[in-house]
Formats: C-alpha cells, structure tokens, sequence
C-alpha cells in the first residue's frame, strides 16, 4: 500500500464502522457512480469528507488488498457488451478479499435502468469448477458455463467510506494492477484513484458536493474493460480511447 504513505493522518482521522455495523447498507440493488481523479485529490476529498464520513476498520486495518478473477467467453463477448455501451449487461468474477480470506463467485447484471444487481456465493478456489459452482452459474450467467475461461485478474487496496445517515457507500481504490490471460500481459494503473459511489437510488449525497468542488467529475470506469484494453492492445477498444488518454495523464503525471 505504498501509494497511500502520508495519507495515515487523514485515514486515522475518520471515526471507523465494522464489518456489522456496515450491514445496513450492503446495496446489493443500487446506483453507481465512478470518478477517477489523482492521489493528491483524493487526500483533499479525504480532508473534506473525514466530518461527514465513517471508514470501514476490519482487524485495525483501514484499507484491504483485493483480488479479481474475471471470466469471459473466447470472443470476450461480456467485454465487447460493455465496450459498446450495452445497458443490459453482464460480468463473472471471483473476488478475494485478501486479509479475511473469503472469496466469492459473483455475477453482475446491470440492466437497462442503470441499476447494478449482483448475486454471489462463498467459494474456497479461484476456478469455477464444481456442482455448486455450476450450478450457480447455470442459473445466472447468460452464457454457456463451459465456454467460461480465466480473461483478467487484477490487484487492488480499498478504502471504503459510509456516510453517517447510512444511506451510501463510498469504495476507493488505489495500486490497481492488471494481468491478460488473453495477451499475457501485465499492465499498472497504480497512480489512478477509481471512486464509486454507490446509492439506493437517488438520495441526497454529501460526496457529490465535495466532488464538485474539487472538480472530479463523473468519468466511467470498469476495471475489467480497462484492464483488458491496457493490457491487451489487440482488442476493440476504440470507444474507450478517451478513458484510456484520460488515464495515461494520470498515469504520466500530466496536468488534468
């Protein structure tokens, strides 16, 4: 968690909540919205929101290491359906929690209302062999199981933040890095911060205020679709050259 060294002040400042304190607001059927913005802005949100805020403790910790194995078809038809802007669409995960060592085989539909709804269960293995698995998968995948394979996994810390009428939360995510199963590639996107606001439906948000003021606007960003485009130059990725130049600024240290 290097890229968080001198932020350890203003992480400490905020007043923590627990795992079950947390469980009022799991927002398994919610609204997203993504921002990426630079290290130095995100100490200055901190700063802003350290008030207003609670952050998640889990073993004295403030900020976990994640991991994520996402799974595609041969076409990387899931990628493809997100690259063209599809509403209805889909993605099929594990994610470790690295410090706690639980794990889950996800699927996540975001449908044509903008919504994000997301079904899992606690796997021990990152593959998605077994009669549970498949079963799972058979019944909430669109797609074939067989035709599911490794496409990207990632690496990443999170802070995450509820705001104190528990209503949102707030993930923050620094270190990303990337691995293809597809090209081979390794790719970092480390000096990006990828902010997700996540609401049951469109209540009043004191982050919304802060981002404004900061300038740090809504700006989409899967880090699935961007990983496989960084990291696989080979595929269709035209619709996402914006992002992708938005990111290299923050990755070369350009001015925004």
């Amino acid at each position: 968690m290097l890229h968080l060294i001198g932020m350890d002040t203003i992480i400490n400042s905020f007043t923590p909540i627990s795992l079950d304190q947390m469980s009022a607001v799991k927002l398994m059927n919610r609204v997203d919205t993504k921002f990426v913005t630079t290290l130095p802005r995100l100490q200055q949100l901190l700063e802003m929101a350290r008030h207003e805020y609670f952050m998640q403790e889990v073993d004295s910790k403030r900020a976990s290491s994640y991991s994520t194995l996402y799974y595609d078809t041969p076409r990387l038809e899931m990628y493809i359906m997100h690259h063209n802007g599809c509403l209805g669409r889909q993605k099929v995960r594990v994610r470790h929690y690295v410090d706690s060592g639980l794990m889950f085989l996800e699927v996540k539909n975001k449908n044509n209302h903008r919504r994000t709804r997301k079904k899992r269960i606690a796997i021990n293995e990152f593959n998605i062999e077994g009669d549970e698995k498949r079963e799972f998968l058979e019944k909430h995948c669109w797609w074939d199981v067989d035709s599911l394979q490794p496409a990207l996994r990632n690496w990443f810390d999170r802070i995450t933040l509820v705001n104190k009428g528990m209503t949102e939360r707030v993930t923050i995510d620094t270190g990303l890095r990337c691995h293809s199963y597809f090209s081979g590639r390794d790719c970092a996107l480390d000096k990006a911060v990828i902010i997700e606001l996540k609401r049951d439906g469109n209540v009043p948000s004191p982050l919304l205020a802060m981002l404004r003021r900061l300038r740090i606007h809504p700006h989409g960003f899967s880090k699935y679709c961007m990983g496989t485009a960084v990291s696989n130059p080979g595929v269709k990725q035209n619709r996402l050259k914006e992002k992708l130049r938005y990111v290299d600024h923050l990755i070369t240290g350009d001015s925004l």
